[in-house]
């Protein structure tokens, strides 16, 4: 797997501090990933043309993350039949609670999976999940990361009840 698989796209350049977690989460599990800028709003016609491309650029899962009521997922999935995994970000008077219902709240026939708010690194979970239908290699690494995650907890459990 060289070719990007996920494409990572943000309304502006300040969500990147929450999307580039999608990115690491990505990265950890060997997928390769694509990010850009892409605006519902302030680049329409940008943001449409790379949803309806991706499919033929080798790309299988987008994450779009975006504040207020700004749709960058629901435009995406608007222009392709690809996986949409929506991540709304913690912003403006609302503190991302306009985010949620906007991506979450999709007519029928356009989903697009929603994480909570600021849930890039599940985003990337999630895609790597969806991914790990065709790739081996994937669902290998998610089982791997499961099974450390059970046995962190178990250590942190044996830990506490030796300290109380």
């Amino acid at each position: 797997m060289e070719k990007p698989l996920v494409g990572i796209l943000m309304g502006s350049d300040s969500d990147l501090p929450v999307m580039e977690k999608a990115g690491e989460i990505l990265r950890e599990m060997g997928v390769p990933y694509e990010m850009d800028i892409r605006s519902a709003h302030r680049l329409p016609e940008k943001t449409a043309s790379y949803a309806r491309t991706a499919r033929e650029r080798g790309l299988e899962v987008l994450i779009a993350g975006a504040g207020m009521a700004a749709h960058l997922a629901g435009v995406l999935a608007a222009h392709t039949t690809l996986p949409v995994i929506g991540v709304p970000l913690k912003s403006g008077a609302l503190e991302g609670v306009d985010a949620l219902y906007s991506t979450v709240q999709m007519p029928p026939g356009i989903p697009v999976a929603t994480v909570g708010i600021d849930g890039a690194k599940n985003a990337a979970y999630l895609a790597c999940e969806i991914l790990s239908i065709k790739y081996p290699e994937i669902a290998q690494k998610l089982e791997a990361f499961r099974e450390k995650t059970r046995r962190d907890l178990e250590e942190k459990s044996r830990a506490l009840k030796q300290s109380t």
